[in-house]
Order: C-alpha cells, then structure tokens, then sequence
C-alpha cells in the first residue's frame, strides 16, 4: 500500500487535531524566531523559551545584539548548549542583517542561508512562519521520525525528506503540517513507545495500521 495516497486525509485529520498550528518557539520579532531556532539545536523549545526572555530584553535591537561581545551573550544562553558556536552565530548574523539587508531579516532561502549558523530547517521555518511562503518544509526530528513511521517517506535525510513532502503536501498546507508534527509527536507519537491506539490517523498510517490490526 502506498501510504502517500493518504495524505489529503491525513492533513484534514491533524488539522481538525490539532487547529492552532503554532510555533512551539516564543518570539516578537522576526530576527527573534531565527536566532531562537539556533539556540534549538541540541536543546528543547522548553529551554530556549525560558533563555530568550532575558537576551531580548538585555539587547532589545537587532543593532544592540550586532554591537554585542559574544562572551555577554554567551552568558544568557549558557544553558542552550554549545553556547559559545550560538553566540557567535547570533552576533555575526546580527552584523550581517544590519550592513548587507538594511536591518530586516531576508524573505529568500538564499540570503537567508548565507547567515552564520541558518540551515534550511530554520530558513524554512522563517519563510513559513515570518513571511507565509507556501511550500516551506521544517524537517526537524520530529518530522523526520513521524513521516517515516507514517509510510510518507523512507529517508533520514533532511534534504531528502524536504523535497519529497514538499512534492507531496499542498503548497498551502505545508508549513502548518509541520507545525502539527511537532505537537502529534509530543502528544501521541514520542520517540519511544508511540501510542497508536489513540492516534488520530492510525489507519492512515503504516505504523499505526500494523499495530492497531
């Protein structure tokens, strides 16, 4: 069976599951969700929304976190893990926003991947959220764990993986499907033991169809 056919099932599912298809990361300001997705690398959203409150409020600018010494910065984001790479990051960013794009985060994937510490996991999710691009695909764990399981891919490659949902979900959906991915695999679909017995689309799905049968 291919579980690909599924998808326009399991996209009206998960949004009646899950409707508000918010980012679990907390932010005012556009520059504020990139370098919050930075500091998620290796580290909880949990975490990084107990971190972020402070660093904004001590440098409540783009221009002041350009200006900033790495080593301040290192020191609210100490708990985010690999704290000096982020902090760097975060300052170098900051500059290259400020001198080369006028102070405004880029709305393209190709500016946005030339700043210091983007992939295509947090430029997606910048031109999704930020701008609503269509067809923006985050390929974090969670997405990567639950399209396998579901049939929808068989890769573990994030690039992969992006370009094959990108191909597969409705331009308009496509964000928000990620979204929801991160609040199923916390609710229903963790790494270990996921509970297909109460999952939403266990029928649609290649892991739950074989445990619920």
């Amino acid at each position: 069976m291919d579980y690909r056919e599924n998808i326009g099932e399991i996209v009206a599912l998960l949004k009646k599951e899950y409707p508000d298809a918010l980012c679990s990361l907390d932010y005012e300001k556009d520059y504020e969700l990139l370098f919050s997705t930075r500091l998620s690398a290796q580290c909880t959203d949990e975490r990084v929304n107990m971190v972020t409150p402070a660093l904004f409020a001590a440098y409540p600018t783009l221009e002041s976190l350009a200006e900033a010494k790495v080593e301040d910065i290192e020191g609210y984001i100490r708990s985010c893990g690999f704290y000096r790479a982020k902090a760097r990051d975060i300052v170098n960013a900051s500059r290259m926003i400020v001198e080369e794009f006028g102070g405004r985060v880029p709305d393209n994937m190709e500016d946005l991947l030339r700043l210091p510490g983007v992939g295509r996991k947090t430029a997606n999710l910048v031109l999704g959220d930020v701008f609503k691009k269509p067809s923006c695909v985050v390929v974090d764990t969670h997405c990567i764990r639950l399209t396998n399981r579901m049939g929808l891919v068989d890769s573990r490659e994030p690039q992969k993986i992006e370009k094959e949902l990108r191909e597969l979900l409705p331009p308009e959906e496509s964000n928000d499907f990620c979204h929801r991915m991160v609040l199923h695999g916390r609710a229903v679909c963790p790494a270990r033991s996921p509970k297909c017995a109460d999952c939403c689309i266990r029928y649609l799905c290649k892991t739950g169809a074989a445990a619920v049968s």
